[in-house]
């Protein structure tokens, strides 16, 4: 789901607020033809809730499930998409592009 980046940090703040667990995506880095530029987020509750979008729909499923896991392990990663990836097509990124997403928990 897309929306203004204000909104999907003003949403991450308030689910922690609420005392949901959260976690924040952000593409950091693309090369040739990506869904969504640099700087976009996507926002995840502990339990699936989100919002923003950090693909366009390519990858979301799999960003959404290490959202998960950082909110459960408490810890930050880095996760790479890119056409010659595997992992890529099974997730379907077949626009050609590489995309590095920065998922972290918020405290």
């Amino acid at each position: 789901m897309l929306s203004n980046e204000s909104d999907i940090l003003a949403a991450a703040e308030a689910w922690r607020r609420e005392g949901r667990g959260v976690a924040l995506a952000t593409v950091i880095e693309t090369w040739g033809s990506a869904p969504r530029p640099v700087g976009s987020h996507l926002v995840v509750d502990d339990a699936g809730n989100f919002l923003g979008s950090v693909s366009g729909g390519c990858v979301e499923g799999a960003v959404i499930t290490e959202s998960l896991d950082a909110i459960a392990d408490g810890r930050a990663r880095t996760i790479a998409f890119g056409v010659a990836d595997e992992t890529a097509w099974q997730v379907g990124l077949s626009c050609g592009g590489r995309i590095r997403v920065f998922v972290e928990p918020v405290a």
